[in-house]
């Protein structure tokens, strides 16, 4: 089997994922990120996980290290992360949507093994594309299961960072160049590395 049949048979089974696990709780589960790690309005988080999803990502994405990413805002005083998603449901039924999750759960080890905080060159900047991120999250932005880059209605994980930080002036990596053929999508998307590359971001912490 070639790998570019591996690629399109895993994420397909990828966009089924929703409907073949459940969503567990977080008790007894520990987080990744170091306890003397901050996090501001703006940065942008990668995480890496052991799972399906995250091996998917991971083999379509030769140049990455990560498999998700996500951005921080503020929320009456308090550090979260907004990141769009699948497969990880509040509830029972909840849709698969832009989220927003303590650092905690987004670094738990039940989603992720390895993680990264990258901070952006200007803190204004940052905090408009924060305010994106944090509008998608009250709009309850659905996720975008095509993978349609041109279609803002729906957004997928890394395609939230991209549109945020194009909110705020700023075009953190150039337009999507990762071409994918599915039984039912025909997609060309931003992946992990897209961010991680893109010089406007530092480097702060990985783990």
């Amino acid at each position: 089997m070639t790998t570019k049949r591996k690629i399109n048979i895993l994420l397909f089974l990828m966009a089924c994922l929703p409907l073949i696990i459940g969503c567990g709780g977080i008790d007894g589960e520990r987080c990744i990120m170091p306890k003397g790690a901050t996090l501001q309005t703006g940065d942008v988080v990668f995480r890496r996980g052991g799972g399906f999803t995250s091996h998917a990502v991971l083999l379509a994405d030769r140049h990455g290290h990560y498999s998700h990413s996500g951005i921080v805002v503020d929320s009456a005083g308090v550090k979260m992360i907004v990141h769009a998603v699948p497969g990880e449901p509040d509830y029972e039924g909840d849709d698969d949507r832009v989220k927003m999750d303590r650092p905690e759960k987004f670094f738990s080890n039940e989603y992720a093994n390895a993680g990264e905080i990258c901070r952006p060159k200007d803190s204004l900047v940052a905090q408009k594309a924060a305010e994106y991120a944090l509008r998608a999250y009250r709009r309850h932005t659905l996720f975008d299961h095509d993978y349609d880059s041109a279609d803002t209605t729906k957004l997928y994980c890394t395609e939230l960072v991209v549109r945020a930080y194009e909110y705020g002036g700023v075009r953190l990596t150039g337009e999507p160049t990762h071409e994918f053929h599915l039984p039912a999508v025909n997609t060309i998307c931003w992946l992990p590395s897209d961010l991680h590359q893109s010089p406007y971001l530092e480097s702060i912490i990985f783990f």
